[in-house]
């Protein structure tokens, strides 16, 4: 039988815990966003005339670096680990359905990034492979992720799966609707 002294303390480890989980996941979705972004301009860098491609080229390289390294990288370890922290003091969280739903976006963000880790090493070495439209249109992943996984977060099992996949799903169609029309907007 505990004591209302370590229940009281279990309470507050968890409320730190989930307090230090909001703030990672705000810090590790501001490096998503920016990290894609800097990827956008780097790769639209590569374009540009001498001397102006390199100063910009090595700009984006410490940019980049600084941010992956320093800020979205311990972001995305500090989130998973405050969340495992958070399931541990409260395993019953994992007999809720829309619990294993968030672990599966928070599986597809984790599978986001490692593409993420792969185009930041492709541009560090200065061999992307793909256009700045395609970097373009996977910034707005974690966007759709974010949305998802807010609504689930509140809602809970309050929405019905279908409407909520439903709504992803259309978010998604209209960002990317809207990352091609501002494409064809800048070209003109």
């Amino acid at each position: 039988v505990e004591s209302p002294w370590q229940t009281s303390f279990a309470q507050m480890s968890y409320d730190i815990f989930k307090a230090l989980h909001v703030i990672f996941v705000v810090t590790w979705f501001a490096g998503l966003f920016y990290i894609f972004r800097l990827f956008v301009y780097h790769r639209e860098a590569l374009n540009a005339a001498s001397p102006k491609r390199e100063i910009l080229i090595e700009q984006y390289r410490i940019m980049e670096r600084r941010l992956w390294l320093a800020i979205t990288w311990p972001s995305a370890v500090l989130t998973v680990s405050f969340g495992s922290a958070m399931i541990w003091l409260n395993p019953a969280l994992l007999a809720m359905p829309w619990m294993w739903v968030k672990l599966g976006f928070v599986w597809l963000l984790l599978m986001y990034q490692g593409l993420g880790q792969r185009i930041y090493k492709e541009l560090q070495s200065g061999t992307p492979r793909w256009s700045s439209l395609t970097y373009r249109l996977l910034n707005e992943v974690p966007t759709i992720i974010l949305i998802a996984v807010v609504f689930l977060v509140v809602l809970k099992d309050n929405v019905s799966w279908i409407w909520g996949v439903c709504g992803v799903l259309g978010v998604a169609v209209l960002i990317t609707l809207a990352t091609k029309l501002y494409k064809r907007i800048r070209e003109r």
